[in-house]
């Protein structure tokens, strides 16, 4: 079955008004669905609304390539390619609908499946940008060995809007697994830490690896066989797979609660203990999701000293949302912004002040 949804190139507008920010030095503050509008730093500026820039732009089954416009809802864009029988793999958030595809790159959130098959990064084929000169360029392309400016259009994922608005992103897809298969297990966060380990050396199909509470949950994804034989060697209890989809969505009861939530990136095998709250262990054990009220410096000096780093979700006041950066590296992401945005005028500050 195939869905028809609007699609709309609102480009003109969108670069018109760039260009008169841009003459005007004004700041603008990109928004799509604002359904990460509380990450980051509070941007004070006009609204540059993509939302109505939206709809696939083309799609090729064949060649697992899709282009869609930023203003797309991830829900949308998934649908699309459930219809055709594959899959965005990094699973960015839709957050109830109100993700757009200009967000979900910006941002860079992925969800269970990342350590296994890559980050939203390593799908990004080419996007479109339009520049605070008021241009409309486009870097990368449509297929893997095009690589003239393929690496700045990766560079936009995580950028939170800072050096430009994206206008349109093709996407590398792949297809669906054949057999999907999801298993509790009753164990300790430090024993989960080992078997997530054991599992990867033996090359288990795994796909996803949650330590929450006292178990860990589990994700086998590929042929019928292989999943088949994994789980056998795996044990546990079968348990239903929207749990993925509730923990890739920050719905499960983990993440309610009056306390701030952090997301903390460190090594696999850095134990739960160390952490100032109550935490729970995703991509397998790489990315740590913690409630805590420790102040902002015992958390993220917990982070530095098990060699990662620290983003708070929740900031409260006083907070910053992002991990600091060092001096050397804050001065190449000014010049990296004076390049990309000489004008000053996306999203000014939004990650960091100095930017």
């Amino acid at each position: 079955m195939r869905r028809d949804f609007e699609s709309v190139d609102d480009s003109l507008r969108l670069i018109d008004q760039v260009a008169a920010a841009a003459a005007r030095r004004v700041p603008l503050r990109i928004r799509g669905g604002d359904s990460k509008a509380s990450l980051g730093r509070p941007v004070e500026g006009e609204a540059l609304d993509m939302r109505r820039h939206r709809g696939v732009v083309s799609y090729d089954p064949t060649e697992l390539v899709i282009t869609v416009r930023a203003g797309t809802p991830v829900a949308e864009l998934n649908a699309v390619l459930d219809d055709a029988g594959q899959m965005l793999p990094c699973e960015p958030p839709e957050f109830a609908g109100q993700a757009t595809v200009g967000g979900a790159v910006a941002s860079g959130l992925s969800g269970p499946r990342r350590p296994w098959v890559g980050a939203v990064r390593d799908f990004v084929l080419g996007c479109r940008l339009m520049t605070s000169e008021g241009k409309y360029v486009r870097f990368g392309g449509e297929v893997m060995k095009n690589v003239a400016g393929y690496d700045l259009s990766r560079l936009m994922a995580g950028s939170f809007g800072c050096l430009g608005a994206i206008a349109e992103v093709s996407f590398k897809v792949l297809p669906k697994p054949r057999a999907q298969y999801s298993l509790r297990h009753a164990m300790s966060a430090a024993d989960a830490l080992e078997r997530i380990v054991e599992w990867r050396r033996a090359g288990l199909p795994v796909t996803g690896a949650c330590h929450l509470g006292d178990a860990l949950y589990v994700r086998l994804e590929g042929g019928t066989a292989s999943v088949r034989s994994a789980a056998q060697r795996i044990g546990g209890t079968e348990m239903d797979t929207s749990f993925w989809t509730d923990l890739r969505e920050q719905r499960l009861p983990f993440f309610s609660g009056p306390e701030c939530l952090w997301r903390l990136s460190v090594p696999n095998g850095v134990g739960a203990a160390a952490l100032p709250g109550e935490s729970a262990l995703d991509w397998g054990g790489a990315q740590r999701w913690l409630k805590s009220n420790a102040p902002a410096s015992n958390v993220r000096r917990a982070a530095e000293s098990a060699g990662g780093h620290a983003t708070c979700f929740t900031p409260a006041a006083g907070v910053e949302p992002f991990h600091p950066l060092p001096a050397p590296l804050l001065r190449f992401h000014q010049q990296l912004k004076r390049k990309l945005d000489p004008h000053g005028i996306f999203n000014p500050g939004r990650m960091y002040a100095e930017l």
